[in-house]
């Protein structure tokens, strides 16, 4: 007997008249409903437009009248006047109980789910079969499409711009205006300067660190996911393609526990320093920051691997030159505009930032006056400051300040520079560019901003 794999037979007509009945009779129902479902997941186009009615009347502060939602049913030829009343004066009368409404809700959302999934294995058989993708290829677009099915998002089908701001916008105002609006916001660097520059690191952005070789990049790389993960309280998961997960939470240890990290690898530790090592130790055991140290991975393996951790808020990856890329490609410059492109479409897919480390090229040192790091020194491709949203440049003054150690006026102006560095802002895509002053603190391997000087003066 062949089974009837139809997504026509996967719905209930009775659980959404029910979530459609409860709103009618109650308004305030729609607040509860609003947290699990949206107009697409209604089987029905005449329930989808009815949801869709109530949930514009509701972003716009407007009565859920079921005389003002007829009207607009009316409108938009959903329902003549007398069939439409009817409907709506059915909708009402089925409802067992408004205080039940989550649970219609949840019904409604489930027959979605197994609708999709039927959608997608049709599809995916489909294009198994035509061969005309690798296997590689056909695990990427599966997992893809079952990863949006959760996420809620639309896939394959345009939207007007009316349902995306009541779906969308006004969702996303109503949340940066809540009382929980901190969760909402960009995820906070952990320095208030750069803050005010970024406004915090956002979803679906590309943010690039790009440095020099010894300017601090896994450093300011591992800052960053430690405050993302403690300050922010996200779920962070870092790849680093050089170092050990070891290594790097022997840094990030080091960091926390303001122990010397030369100590730390030496084993030449005090008391004190056991103490401290205690402390952070435990602070950082609960801590949602992953690590993963495979060392030749490719974007899609990236995708994936986020996408099993689950809930992942933030990746970071260091760095882009020692990633593979997927397929065959005739040079290295061909390489890292497919990664670049590869690696900005993960972060728009999975609705994440997305933090790179890249290295600049030589020009830097080659440059005449001063060595600070320009969009122009990104190395082997254009496409890496085209895909990337935001651009931060490491530039320490120190590490050029030997060059003239024989002038003794050079002499004092590389004692003045000691220790200070700076984090250059030179593409923000959502605001204005700007220098951020900082300080290097190498022997916890850590960067410090200003901010936070003068706070512990």
């Amino acid at each position: 007997m062949e089974t009837d794999f139809s997504t026509e037979a996967v719905y209930s007509l009775e659980a959404e008249q029910a979530v459609l009945g409860s709103i009618l009779m109650d308004p305030a129902c729609i607040s509860q409903v609003q947290v699990i479902l949206n107009a697409e997941n209604f089987y029905l186009p005449q329930h989808q437009a009815i949801y869709t009615a109530m949930a514009t009347l509701d972003a716009t502060g407007g009565k859920l009248d079921p005389l003002i939602i007829l009207e607009s049913l009316v409108k938009d030829k959903v329902y003549d006047s007398a069939a439409g009343k009817n409907y709506l004066f059915q909708l009402a009368q089925v409802v067992p109980s408004t205080q039940n409404v989550e649970s219609y809700a949840k019904i409604v959302k489930e027959k979605f789910y197994i609708r999709s999934l039927i959608q997608v294995s049709r599809e995916t058989i489909d294009d198994a079969t035509s061969m005309d993708q690798s296997a590689d290829e056909l695990l990427e677009a599966a997992e893809q499409k079952i990863y949006n099915i959760r996420q809620g998002k639309k896939t394959n089908a345009p939207s007007k711009i009316g349902d995306i701001i009541v779906g969308d916008v006004y969702t996303t105002l109503q949340q940066l205006t809540s009382p929980e609006k901190d969760l909402y916001k960009g995820y906070p660097t952990g320095f208030s300067d750069l803050d005010k520059v970024l406004t915090g690191l956002h979803k679906s952005d590309l943010i690039l660190i790009g440095a020099r070789p010894a300017m601090g990049k896994t450093s300011f790389a591992l800052n960053l996911a430690r405050n993302v993960a403690v300050c922010g309280n996200r779920k962070v998961l870092m790849f680093s393609l050089e170092m050990t997960k070891e290594q790097l939470a022997m840094r990030v240890l080091s960091t926390e526990a303001r122990v010397n990290s030369a100590k730390m690898r030496t084993g030449e530790l005090d008391d004190e320093d056991w103490q401290r090592l205690g402390l952070a130790t435990y602070a950082l055991s609960k801590v949602e920051l992953y690590f993963d140290d495979t060392s030749s991975i490719t974007v899609p393996e990236i995708k994936a691997r986020v996408r099993r951790l689950k809930d992942v808020e933030c990746v970071i990856i260091d760095y882009l030159g020692l990633i593979r890329p997927a397929g065959r490609v005739e040079n290295r410059v061909q390489a890292v505009s497919e990664i670049t492109r590869e690696l900005k479409l993960m972060a728009k897919d999975l609705s994440i930032p997305v933090i790179v480390c890249a290295q600049l090229s030589r020009g830097t040192e080659g440059r005449g006056g001063s060595h600070r790091p320009q969009l122009a020194d990104l190395r082997e491709s254009g496409s890496i400051e085209q895909d990337a949203d935001i651009v931060l440049m490491l530039y320490r003054p120190d590490y050029y300040a030997g060059e003239k150690e024989d002038d003794e006026a050079e002499d004092n102006q590389k004692q003045e520079i000691a220790n200070k560095a700076e984090i250059i802002v030179a593409k923000n895509r959502h605001g204005p560019t700007d220098t951020v002053e900082m300080v290097w603190d190498a022997d916890h391997t850590m960067f410090m901003g200003l901010e936070k000087i003068r706070n512990d003066m």
